[in-house]
């Protein structure tokens, strides 16, 4: 039987370790910066790197791997920081968040999900990060509230899409925010798409309803007159179902990735 390391060996066990993850991070930002170059040669310079989809299937991925050692919250925290520096090195990002009742916890949330990189300020008033949204590289993450409906403008914004839901990790709390920018959404294999109506008819009466259309969901937020649902699977805003579901005005506002850590 060999002998236990000692303090000493396993401290330096963790300094070796130390310089080769740095050796590494220091490669891949060194490719990050190579992707930036090549995409200016190509004239794709300044375009919003942000890729949802790819970002969570790489996680998923990750999480798939042996990693006893380290936990779902680590991961994600590690390579979150990664995206973070190699989105930030390609083009302009920054953030803009709204926090409702508790600005503290969404700028925690924000920084979960975007890391240290990008720039952050604070937005007064939702319709503020909504519009940070609409500048180049603008990201606006917006408090789930009971008294504002400010998801319900979305329907009036085309081109801003929801595309990711806070936390990402269920270990990190319930669902309190939403991000949304100009970037291309599309299905990562594990998603849920977010739908707006004016249905009068109570929320379990609506998930009826949208259970019989075949688009099980559930109600994740209602004020104003709205009501916004979580509707299983990525559902594209011309899908035929949707047509016969409740509401007069109501519509597809995006989509997210589930938590990864289901």
């Amino acid at each position: 039987m060999s002998k236990p390391l000692t303090l000493e060996a396993l401290r330096a066990r963790i300094d070796e370790l130390d310089a080769d993850l740095l050796r590494l991070a220091a490669e891949r930002a060194g490719l990050a910066e190579t992707i930036a170059a090549a995409k200016a040669a190509a004239g794709e310079g300044g375009v919003f790197a942000l890729r949802p989809a790819r970002e969570a299937q790489l996680l998923r991925r990750l999480l798939t791997m042996p990693h006893a050692g380290a936990g779902p919250a680590l991961v994600v925290r590690i390579w979150r920081e990664f995206i973070s520096d190699s989105l930030s090195r390609q083009g302009p990002f920054h953030l803009a968040c709204w926090g409702g009742r508790d600005p503290a916890r969404i700028i925690e949330l924000a920084r979960f999900r975007f890391g240290a990189a990008p720039l952050m300020v604070a937005a007064a008033k939702p319709d503020q990060a909504i519009a940070a949204a609409k500048i180049p590289g603008g990201v606006g993450v917006l408090a789930l509230e009971p008294e504002n409906a400010w998801w319900g403008r979305l329907l009036a914004e085309p081109r801003v899409r929801v595309f990711a839901a806070l936390p990402c990790l269920h270990a990190w709390g319930s669902l309190s925010a939403l991000a949304v920018a100009q970037v291309l959404v599309e299905p990562s294999g594990g998603d849920e798409t977010f739908w707006v109506t004016d249905a009068p008819q109570p929320a379990a009466a609506v998930e009826d309803a949208l259970g019989r259309c075949g688009l099980p969901g559930r109600m994740v937020a209602q004020a104003g007159g709205l009501k916004l649902f979580a509707l299983a699977g990525f559902v594209q805003e011309d899908d035929s179902r949707l047509t016969t579901a409740p509401g007069d005005l109501k519509g597809v506002i995006g989509a997210a990735p589930t938590p990864l850590d289901v």
